[in-house]
């Protein structure tokens, strides 16, 4: 046994190992270099991001079509402008991009967004995504791909599979089915088009055209897992194509391929449309339909993160009863640290080590410089409380068992997950 933690010693040990370990992001919306564009980064793609907007536009009185038809920088400048400069940026969010700022070295208290852009006008984006990686020190992050999406699809196939170029070993896939499972009366259409032979109603035939269209990408993108983003009244089961789909295709191929289904529940999508991808809401969702899949489907693997905060608890009682549940992370308006430390806490005291507690839900690069930052901070704290509640008791801790612990709770968790024998 090394040399145990004492009280004295305990704060400074957690620390040092929550920051030193490197974790796994396991749900972003970012891409690897390879594909272009649509991996957004820098300074004018930080401060226009989606939370943002929407905090900006309770100040400012202008139409929100009026905004929209602004460039980028000009969308950015108006942010600045409103929330950093008339007012005391300390909303979430807003901290977000003072931390970016601050630990890429610039100059906070200059408020110099001149400087600030020029600072990432400089910047090669492959050694930025090293810089990026190193201060967020992260081993590695999960995208989310969208077979449907034309920009992606074109990487994949003419790119990755055809041999061409090479995937960043850091950037591991996940294969996203928000347009076949919550859109069918689009995707089938799409499907034909691709040369599956399938019909809107859901025969046989069908449904084995699109089990193979799910084979098929997972041999493509040899993805983590599978994934969908689902409204707050989801129902499973329920006489839907959404529910068909999911029982005869993605459950049967998720089993054969070992490749677990992730889901993501509790949007009010749209609810101010005139804000667009910052317009969406949440609701609290009926568990009945996580109860389900987990007693119906012993065998398949489900990784959840639910965005009401009403569902948590129930959330974290569900996944004692069934090993084949996964939580993970405080997904989007959860994200906050108050929320943090209360959903962390409980999860800790009902699950133990078996949860995996973050995920940056990264859409900007540069985000998981602050995301990763802010939650190590909480994390570290939260185990501090965890351990010295064990060391009253006369039990004795090592820095490895703490070691050992972060790192299951920071990514580990999910490898391990993911090789398990159900």
């Amino acid at each position: 046994m090394t040399q145990p933690i004492t009280e004295k010693t305990l704060q400074k040990t957690v620390e040092q190992v929550v920051w030193d370990v490197k974790a796994t992001d396991v749900h972003t919306h970012l891409y690897a270099p390879i594909f272009g564009d649509i991996l957004l980064w820098g300074f004018n793609e930080l401060v226009t991001y989606h939370y943002l907007i929407a905090e900006a536009m309770r100040w400012v009185d202008i139409p929100y079509d009026e905004y929209w038809q602004k460039t980028k920088v000009e969308q950015a400048d108006l942010i600045w402008q409103t929330l950093f400069l008339e007012n005391t940026p300390y909303s979430e969010a807003c901290r977000g991009v003072l931390t970016t700022l601050d630990k890429l070295g610039l100059d906070v208290a200059s408020r110099d967004i001149k400087g600030y852009r020029e600072y990432f006008n400089d910047k090669q984006l492959d050694e930025y995504v090293d810089e990026v990686f190193e201060l967020a020190n992260l081993k590695t992050v999960v995208m989310t791909n969208d077979p449907f999406n034309s920009k992606e699809r074109h990487v994949w196939l003419e790119k990755l599979k055809a041999g061409e170029q090479e995937l960043d070993p850091r950037f591991r896939a996940a294969l996203r089915l928000d347009m076949l499972l919550c859109s069918w009366e689009k995707s089938w259409h799409q499907l034909k088009e691709w040369g599956f032979d399938v019909t809107p109603e859901l025969n046989g035939q069908t449904v084995g055209e699109v089990q193979r269209f799910l084979r098929e990408w997972i041999q493509i993108m040899n993805p983590v897992y599978m994934a969908v983003s689902l409204t707050y009244d989801f129902m499973l089961p329920e006489k839907s194509a959404q529910s068909e789909l999911i029982e005869r295709c993605v459950i049967p191929v998720s089993r054969e391929m070992n490749v677990p289904f992730a889901l993501m529940v509790g949007v009010k999508r749209q609810l101010n449309p005139g804000l667009k991808d910052a317009g969406d809401g949440v609701g609290k969702m009926d568990m009945a339909s996580l109860d389900y899949l987990c007693s119906q489907y012993p065998h398949n693997k489900f990784l959840v993160t639910l965005l009401a905060r009403e569902n948590q608890h129930e959330l974290a009682v569900l996944a004692r009863k069934f090993r084949n549940l996964m939580p993970f992370g405080c997904w989007w308006f959860l994200n906050n640290p108050s929320l943090i430390e209360e959903i962390t806490s409980m999860r800790l005291e009902l699950l133990g080590n078996s949860v995996i507690l973050q995920h940056s839900d990264a859409r900007v690069l540069d985000q998981l410089i602050y995301k990763w930052a802010h939650s190590r901070q909480l994390i570290a704290e939260i185990l501090v409380r965890k351990y010295q509640d064990v060391m009253a008791t006369g039990w004795v801790l090592t820095e490895a068992e703490i070691r050992q612990d972060v790192e299951k709770l920071m990514g580990g968790n999910l490898w391990s997950f993911l090789e398990r024998k159900l």
